[in-house]
């Protein structure tokens, strides 16, 4: 007998990562959809079912936000480029819970006081919570090193390690032009530590703090690696001396060492200069303690249909985490403040 409550839900934003969690949306037994919100004229009017690969379902997106204001949602999926406070701090104070993969909400003392504060006001004064979550950070930055340190009695390190094969991914303005990849070798550009530090640095931060080890600083740094000869990846040529990966490390700093740290490889090709030990797509974990571990999570699909799949482990995430928010006490609620996420795949 299904009993548990059937939550409306708005998804807002349909990318890559928004149109995966429209489809679990319709597909979710004890989700309904109340609403789509969309960026786009293109969009604007479509059917929600069609705009996520599945037949009608009689739901129109919208691009008013007074659409959404009067949808009488529970829980509003947020999943733009970009956060906008305003918006965000007009549906908590309705009463409307926010699950977002947008990083600002991961460790609420990291935040600008000032947003903070309003945020947590309106979450007063409309009765909602609001929680930021995705697969990484996220899952492989809270979730993940929560469980491991589960047993322990020390901590000396805990190493998380992500790695990212792009040479399949058919996307040469992400790859070159955002990314950087088959430039010139030359030194790291500094903007791209410290965006990686903004979106980690207070998710490691949230994890040391649970652990009763806050941290002291936060420091990030980046290295490049160069292609040894011309190769033909998916999005294009690149050529011998260009850039082919990059590895970018986040540490989180306690008494002079670090305790805990995030690092992104992310390659092009494999044959580099320096050489680099490469691992495939997915994570790998070390924890250095009196229950040592090393944890691999690969990610088993193959590399051309990585762009389509992989939005699934952030999109699935924050659906999962939506029964969760709705029910915890007005705030904002971060990882450790609310219980392990058990997907519901069927009525339970």
């Amino acid at each position: 007998m299904h009993t548990n409550p059937t939550y409306r839900v708005v998804q807002w934003s349909t990318g890559t990562i928004g149109v995966r969690a429209l489809r679990a949306i319709v597909e979710h037994p004890d989700l309904a959809l109340a609403g789509v919100y969309v960026h786009g004229d293109d969009k604007v009017g479509r059917d929600a079912g069609e705009l996520c690969g599945l037949p009608p379902v009689g739901m129109a997106a919208t691009a008013d936000v007074e659409d959404v204001m009067a949808s009488g949602a529970d829980c509003v999926l947020y999943m733009p480029n970009a956060p906008d406070v305003d918006t965000l701090v007009r549906m908590l104070s309705a009463g409307i819970n926010v699950v977002t993969t947008c990083g600002l909400f991961h460790h609420p003392d990291s935040m600008n006081p000032v947003v903070r504060q309003r945020i947590q006001d309106a979450c007063l004064t409309g009765g909602a919570s609001i929680h930021s979550t995705g697969s990484s950070p996220g899952f492989i930055t809270e979730a993940m090193p929560l469980v491991l340190a589960s047993i322990q009695r020390r901590l000396n390190g805990l190493a998380i390690d992500e790695y990212a094969d792009l040479s399949r991914r058919p996307s040469p303005e992400l790859l070159f032009d955002l990314m950087g990849f088959g430039k010139p070798m030359g030194p790291f550009e500094d903007f791209r530590a410290d965006y990686l530090e903004a979106s980690f640095g207070p998710s490691l931060r949230l994890v040391a703090d649970a652990l009763g080890l806050p941290l002291d600083s936060i420091e990030s740094s980046g290295e490049l690696a160069a292609a040894t000869r011309n190769v033909t990846i998916a999005a294009g040529p690149l050529s011998a001396g260009t850039v082919a990966a990059q590895r970018i490390t986040i540490a989180g700093i306690r008494n002079g060492s670090t305790l805990i740290r995030f690092r992104a490889t992310w390659y092009c090709a494999t044959e580099l200069s320096p050489a680099w030990d490469l691992l495939d797509t997915g994570w790998h974990i070390s924890v250095d303690g009196d229950a040592p571990l090393e944890v691999d999570l690969r990610m088993p699909i193959p590399l051309e249909k990585m762009a389509e799949i992989s939005p699934a482990y952030t999109a699935n995430r924050a659906i999962n985490a939506v029964p969760y928010v709705c029910s915890a006490p007005p705030r904002i609620r971060s990882t450790v403040e609310l219980p392990s996420f058990v997907p519901a795949l069927g009525h339970r």
